[in-house]
């Protein structure tokens, strides 16, 4: 795989000028040299093989040729709505979940909830999204939406039909791979009994990861991975 980088502009073949920190990052971190060739993503589903015409302080000028659909996504909709962990542990979760295919991440507000998002933590993941999708490959960018209060969330219409809650406790089924997924992870305190009780009556289903507590970002990435069958 080529070197990857970002824009939000749109694209297609012929020149093209690369400006903003992707231009700074291939012109002097990494110092490509004209007729060198990288490819460029937009989010758009397509990798765009572009060759380097010319290298400036502020800009990078590229022949785009032909794009290439290079379908690296899940054929199925995962959803992820979690609590969110302190500090920089946030940021982990969000570039492992673009690692493992996630459609859709939520950050959510709970009853038990010690880190409270604000709207301005979109824009915060989604430089984190761009990086992890250079890396891994893929060529579709997991969606991110504003945090989100667990009622509101839970009663939301539109979700897969194999909706399951992360909990504790005697008795509950073993979260498994069903396709089409949304699973819900909660605070390090969990969810209260009437998070759950709503849970329930809104078509979720309880279920566990195994017998060990685990941290916020470990219970998300296991899940994503067990309900993505990886």
């Amino acid at each position: 795989m080529s070197d990857r980088f970002y824009t939000s502009d749109a694209l297609s073949p012929g020149e093209y000028q690369l400006t903003g920190p992707e231009a700074h990052h291939i012109s002097t971190v990494r110092r490509f040299q004209p007729g060198d060739r990288v490819t460029l993503f937009n989010g758009d589903g397509f990798e765009y093989p572009s060759d380097i015409l010319s290298v400036g302080k502020k800009q990078v000028a590229f022949a785009v040729l032909t794009p290439l659909s290079i379908d690296r996504e899940r054929p199925f909709p995962l959803v992820v709505a979690s609590a969110l962990p302190k500090g920089d542990r946030a940021d982990f979760l969000i570039e492992k979940l673009t690692e493992l295919g996630v459609t859709r991440f939520v950050p959510l507000i709970t009853a038990r909830s010690v880190v409270q998002p604000k709207e301005s933590v979109v824009e915060k993941f989604g430089r984190a999204v761009i990086e992890a999708s250079k890396q891994c490959g893929r060529n579709r960018l997991m969606s991110l939406d504003v945090p989100k209060a667990w009622r509101t969330f839970v009663q939301e219409e539109g979700l897969p039909a194999s909706r399951a809650v992360l909990h504790t406790g005697p008795g509950l089924v073993t979260l498994s791979a069903s396709g089409g997924s949304a699973v819900a992870i909660g605070p390090e305190g969990g969810f209260t009994s009437d998070e759950i009780a709503l849970a329930l009556a809104s078509g979720w289903t309880p279920a566990s990861l195994g017998s060990r507590v685990l941290r916020i970002e470990t219970a998300a990435i296991a899940a994503a991975a067990r309900a993505g069958n990886i």
